[in-house]
């Protein structure tokens, strides 16, 4: 009887179970697995059908860069539209029984409300009443309206995301074509054959990104299949998203087939880009200032004006505190989050910012190069003591060596825990958020009396505190890595140009990396000092420069490491490789610098509109709420004294001065850390830069409303 009761529920269970393969099938192989079977055994022939658009989903996948086939993604689309579907369908059974029960809405309302076609939904004041037929056409309805969605859904967003992600990549080409441009004219002056550039630039894709990955089907396509370099090139020339790349890629192969000097044509190449890129930044910058202008007049005048016309209301005819802590609790957050990701979609394609100097990127990209050179991760030697004589001699020390690399992160934090805080300002939450929760704790003293206003009152200011400090920590640690890697790379053109120089003179490299590192270079002086204590230490010159680039995390760094190592692999006379190196560095620094004068306008907008903004929302604090509670005090006394009811305050309501003043200093902290984060998006390029001014911001709200 007990298993009868629940008989009800064993389509909502067959449906959990028909689309739980396929929502574990990203994180498990088995589902992952299941899925691709069925699929291809039951749309598998269907897709293979050749048309139009299937050449088109194709191109798609090629764009995206998707690891399947066109006939497994394809059959795996329309199966997980089809398991959604169904499933959703019963769901919308489900659904609408919970919902008509829940509601039970009078059936008068509803007929008010609804068509006179739709009028027998007018008797759902519960499933128990309703006739068979109206019970199933509502379900029917319900059902299939949840099933169609879910499945129109689930096919228009799995095709939709290739179409992102294409999106994505051509932006990430096109940011990064200038300097790859640049990396391929390089190595071509440096007399290496061309087919041996582009194995080069196809195994540095950590540090020139998307416009490497998109070499490597080039280089892929000759090694693997035999195929020739200009037919592979016009082959990733149909299939890269990117237009840019497209347009080079044909003009190399023609430059390539005709003869005629590709140094010359490389250079005019690198050029035209570096002109782009500049013209692209403006683009950006004037874009820009229409965002800037848009977050002044829409997310802080927007909810400044409404909070006051909020506040009169409350005054005067109905209180409206909950409407205000809506938009400042919910409505600000929301609306900021979504604008700094509509930048960042916005401005994707026009950044031209450097490759992502992603830590762990870095040194994992200088680990492997230096394990191609039979470096760090060459193969063990054994040290000469006892071994497996009936076994594998090398067991031991492999085994060794994998206790070693397993607790290397571990050593790392405890060798240089700064430098580890330095690289992951996040990491120092861990310590400063308990810090900061036994700070509230041991600060805050509750009422006797507690309530809900009152034990915010007594905790917010506490937890303000404590979020400054934990931002200034961040700030900290991002600003002083931020520092070092600019100063780096403000030397870093001078440093390959006094290189170029002396070696042009006739000294090897490790000679005039010896007299360079007698110049004064700043921070980046000290790393090629370190850099030649390697060589003399017994280390070569593509190993010591390799060390510096894991060193600095610069990607301007990595790209000129690369570039000089590659090159000293194919010919000893480097200066025409160093002088393109210190132009493309010499380039990157113009133009980071004009972005970043040109951003400074921007940060004294957001300072000054949310000072604006403080500076109003403390005026209604200060003069204008407790005007309004004196007036409204003194005309209700009147009122009882002389026996009158209507007058000029007659419409006054009482005024809850604490929760006003409670409520503002909660929207202003709010305002003031969303303003600072969309300050140093807007101000210099990255959200993380805004932690910093989020942190002034709210130290500015603090002091303020201490002395309110």
């Amino acid at each position: 009887m007990a298993a009868a009761q629940y008989l009800y529920l064993l389509p909502l269970v067959l449906a959990v179970l028909l689309v739980l393969p396929v929502v574990l099938s990203p994180v498990s192989r088995s589902a992952d697995l299941l899925v691709s079977r069925v699929a291809l055994s039951v749309f598998g022939f269907y897709v293979a059908n050749e048309n139009p658009r299937r050449r088109e989903q194709r191109n798609q996948l090629r764009a995206a860069h998707v690891s399947v086939t066109h006939r497994v993604y394809a059959s795996r689309t329309l199966l997980m539209a089809a398991v959604f579907g169904v499933a959703g369908s019963v769901f919308g059974v489900y659904l609408a029984a919970v919902t008509l029960e829940t509601l039970a809405v009078q059936s008068e309302a509803i007929r008010e409300v609804l068509p006179a076609a739709l009028g027998f939904l007018g008797g759902l004041t519960s499933i128990q009443a309703l006739p068979l037929r109206d019970l199933f056409l509502a379900l029917l309805l319900s059902s299939a309206t949840l099933g169609a969605l879910l499945a129109l859904g689930v096919y228009w967003g799995r095709w939709y995301v290739l179409t992102e992600r294409a999106r994505t990549r051509s932006s990430e080409i096109e940011a990064t074509l200038p300097r790859t441009v640049a990396f391929v004219f390089a190595l071509s002056r440096s007399g290496m054959p061309f087919p041996q550039v582009l194995e080069t630039l196809a195994r540095n894709e950590a540090i020139y990104g998307e416009a490497a990955r998109e070499v490597s089907i080039v280089v892929r396509d000759m090694d693997a299949f035999g195929t020739d370099v200009l037919s592979a090139l016009q082959t990733m020339a149909t299939r890269t998203p990117s237009p840019s790349l497209e347009e080079f890629a044909e003009n190399l192969a023609s430059v390539l087939g005709s003869g005629r000097n590709l140094s010359s044509f490389l250079q005019e190449q690198y050029e035209r880009f570096q002109a782009e890129a500049e013209a692209q930044q403006q683009q950006y910058l004037d874009l820009l200032s229409t965002f800037a202008e848009v977050y002044v007049t829409v997310l802080v005048a927007g909810p400044l004006f409404f909070i006051t016309v909020l506040v009169v209301i409350g005054l005067v005819l109905a209180d409206t505190l909950t409407l205000i802590r809506i938009v400042g609790y919910l409505g600000i957050p929301l609306a900021s989050f979504g604008f700094v990701v509509y930048i960042d979609s916005i401005t994707e394609s026009l950044r031209g910012a450097a490759v992502a100097d992603d830590d762990a990127e870095t040194a994992g990209a200088s680990l492997r190069r230096i394990d191609a050179t039979g470096g760090v991760g060459s193969a063990p030697a054994t040290d000469g003591g006892e071994t497996d004589a009936g076994g594998d001699p090398w067991r031991a020390n492999r085994e060794r060596l994998a206790a070693y690399d397993r607790f290397r992160a571990v050593r790392d934090w405890f060798d240089r825990p700064l430098d580890t805080l330095g690289r992951h300002p996040l990491a120092t939450l861990a310590l400063t958020v308990p810090l900061g929760l036994v700070w509230v704790a041991l600060r805050t003293t509750f009422p006797a009396d507690p309530t809900l206003l009152g034990v915010a009152d007594a905790v917010d200011q506490h937890v303000v505190e404590a979020a400054i400090g934990a931002l200034v920590v961040v700030s900290a640690f991002h600003e002083l890595r931020k520092r070092r890697i600019r100063a780096i790379e403000r030397s870093m053109p001078d440093f390959l140009d006094r290189l170029a120089s002396v070696n042009e003179a006739g000294l090897t490299v490790v000679q005039s990396l010896r007299r360079v590192s007698a110049s004064d270079l700043g921070p980046l002086g000290d790393e090629v000092d370190r850099a030649v204590r390697d060589i003399d230490w017994g280390a070569d010159a593509q190993t010591a420069l390799r060390r510096m680039d894991r060193r600095t995390t610069s990607p301007m760094v990595s790209r000129s490491v690369t570039l000089i190592t590659n090159a000293m692999s194919a010919s000893g006379d480097l200066a025409p490789v160093l002088r393109i190196a210190a132009n493309e560095a010499q380039d990157s620094r113009r133009l980071a610098r004009e972005r970043n004068q040109e951003m400074v306008t921007y940060l004294l907008v957001i300072y000054i509109s949310f000072l604006v903004f403080l500076g109003i929302v403390a005026a209604l604090t200060v003069s204008f709420i407790p005007a309004v509670e004196q007036a409204s005090a003194g005309a209700i006394g009147s009122g009882e004294v002389a026996g009158v009811t209507s007058g000029a305050f007659s419409g006054l309501r009482d005024v809850n001065t604490a929760s006003y003043t409670l409520l503002f200093f909660h929207v202003t902290a709010i305002q003031g850390l969303c303003s600072g984060l969309i300050a140093g998006q807007l101000g210099e390029g990255q959200v993380a830069d805004g932690v910093k001014h989020a942190a002034v911001l709210l130290v500015i709200t603090y002091v303020t409303f201490m002395f309110i």
